[in-house]
């Protein structure tokens, strides 16, 4: 199950999990649509593809709570 993490790593953006607008790679590093394209979707920590994160419906987020924690390093 994905962590769905709180924020873009690049810029420090709130993302919430049940908002479109985030980019993930393979490892869930995480990245706002911004930072995104100006990364030409490529990860920057693994060179991997950065891709649409899916959302994860409201009713879900109970049962499946998202991560709190925040990975922006200024």
């Amino acid at each position: 199950m994905l962590e769905m993490r709180p924020d873009c790593e690049r810029c420090g953006a709130d993302l919430p999990p049940s908002s479109p607008g985030a980019f993930i790679c393979s490892f869930e590093c995480t990245f706002c649509a911004t930072c995104a394209e100006a990364l030409d979707d490529l990860c920057p920590n693994c060179g991997g593809e950065l891709m649409d994160r899916p959302t994860r419906a409201p009713k879900l987020l109970e049962q499946y709570p998202a991560s709190s924690e925040r990975k922006f390093k200024p």
